[in-house]
């Protein structure tokens, strides 16, 4: 298609024919319960990874301060009183008397290294032979608890030069504190307890957690499911009462137009119809009386009535045309043309020999009622004398066009500040995209209006 009209005005596109956003789908009690389940259990998982978290890290604290407060026994009741004046020096027998207390007393399943430190970073004592003797750089916190003396704990991750034998046990706590030979000279006393330790520790406070955890999620699903079932029970009841009462609107309007039109019919219509016919032989009685200026009123009377029956019986099928459920969409566009004829409006019609009965009743609705729409605009508001209905069809999309010679309108003006009541076009448009249609307009001041609605197939 080109981008302009054949008046070659462009095109302004309303609707982009998109198909429509899928209905919402029918609110089923199992899906929702599926759908709590799998929150409650993505709840689960999250809670349990932030918990495991949690526990690590409380584990890990309780476990420190534990190798600190056994540090700090070891050194009051085993490693003080196994000091000799003579260990700084590097005497044999001191070392071997201290050697004994820390291999009967402290090594084992909770502790895996033991250091005794000079102030100056040489090892006067390890259970790595390897280690005595050798001196390295002690670090800031070391000299500091020399300085001051405190107990320190923390998880090391064995990078330092002097950690060369304890690399092979992965992370390891480390606890050091100053102790004091019968002397006064003081030293750095550092133990290396497994990691193991954290990891038992945190998976007994994760189990309690996850115990009082899961129960209590658990036991609020148990809780919630019959209140959600009562929820979800009221919300299906009043989405049946609201399509009921939707469907008895829809029944009632469609059985109100086809009452006012029955009325209009069989009443009115019929009553000017046999009025015009009265009219019109009052007029040939008065033209043989010789009463010529009278059957002249007469006539144009006449013809008033006949125009006016012609408009009445166009509202009929406005308000409620029968042909498009009965016949089809072709005679109902027809019907349409003919009635706008009788408002001396030139009509040509461009349609199939008869109605493609493979179109569904939701194209043939729409196709109404954007041709109904263009048609009723084109007598009311265009001024037009002439309109051209064009309806088409093809394996890929049924085509409406309407077109008149009228004055032509401001699309953009009139979509950014529609007249009070003026609703059509906005309706138009709104009824394009429900469908997934294409809807097109070419209009400019006095060059007329051209609609193209284009629907899928």
């Amino acid at each position: 298609m080109t981008s302009t009209a054949p008046s070659g005005v462009p095109w302004l596109v309303l609707s982009a024919g998109d198909p429509p956003a899928p209905p919402e789908p029918p609110l089923r009690s199992r899906r929702v319960y599926l759908q709590v389940v799998a929150l409650t259990l993505v709840v689960l998982v999250v809670v349990g990874f932030l918990g495991s978290a949690a526990a690590r890290r409380v584990a890990e604290r309780e476990a420190v301060n534990d190798a600190a407060q056994r540090a700090g026994i070891l050194a009051d009741a085993v490693v003080e009183p196994a000091l000799l004046d003579s260990v700084v020096d590097g005497d044999p027998a001191a070392i071997t008397r201290l050697d004994e207390a820390v291999r009967s007393n402290m090594l084992g399943a909770s502790i895996v290294r033991v250091k005794f430190w000079l102030p100056d970073g040489t090892i006067v004592y390890s259970d790595e032979s390897r280690l005595v003797g050798r001196t390295f750089d002690l670090g800031p916190d070391e000299r500091a608890v020399l300085k001051d003396p405190a107990t320190r704990a923390e998880v090391t991750d064995l990078d330092e030069p002097e950690n060369e034998y304890e690399r092979g046990q992965g992370k390891l706590l480390e606890v050091y504190r100053p102790v004091t030979t019968p002397d006064g000279h003081r030293l750095l006393f550092e133990t290396y307890a497994p990691y193991d330790v954290v990891l038992a520790r945190s998976g007994d406070i994760w189990r309690g957690f996850a115990g009082i955890t899961v129960s209590s999620l658990i036991g609020l699903l148990v809780l919630m499911l019959p209140v959600l079932w009562r929820l979800l029970d009221r919300l299906r009841r009043g989405q049946a009462q609201r399509e009921e009462l939707l469907r008895q609107a829809l029944d009632a309007s469609d059985a109100e137009r086809r009452r006012i039109a029955a009325t209009l019919h069989d009443g009115v219509v019929q009553e000017l119809a046999a009025t015009s016919f009265a009219v019109s032989g009052a007029a040939a009685t008065s033209r043989a009386a010789g009463h010529g200026e009278l059957a002249d009123t007469l006539d144009e009377a006449a013809v008033g009535v006949r125009t006016g029956i012609g408009g009445l019986r166009s509202l009929l099928v406005d308000i409620y045309p029968p042909t498009l459920a009965e016949t089809g969409l072709v005679p109902a566009l027809r019907d349409l043309a003919d009635g706008l004829q009788t408002r001396d409006i030139s009509v040509r019609t461009v349609l199939p020999d008869a109605t493609d009965r493979t179109l569904d009743r939701d194209t043939e609705r729409l196709v109404f009622q954007v041709a109904q729409e263009c048609l009723r605009n084109a007598a009311r508001h265009a001024q037009a004398t002439e309109v051209r209905l064009t309806f088409t069809t093809d394996a890929h999309a049924v085509t409406l066009e309407v077109a008149d010679d009228g004055v032509g309108f401001d699309v953009d003006a009139a979509l950014a500040h529609p007249e009070e009541g003026h609703f059509g076009l906005r309706l138009l448009i709104d009824a394009a995209e429900r469908h997934g249609a294409a809807l097109l307009v070419a209009s400019t001041h006095d060059a007329g209006t051209h609609w193209r609605l284009e629907v899928p197939r």
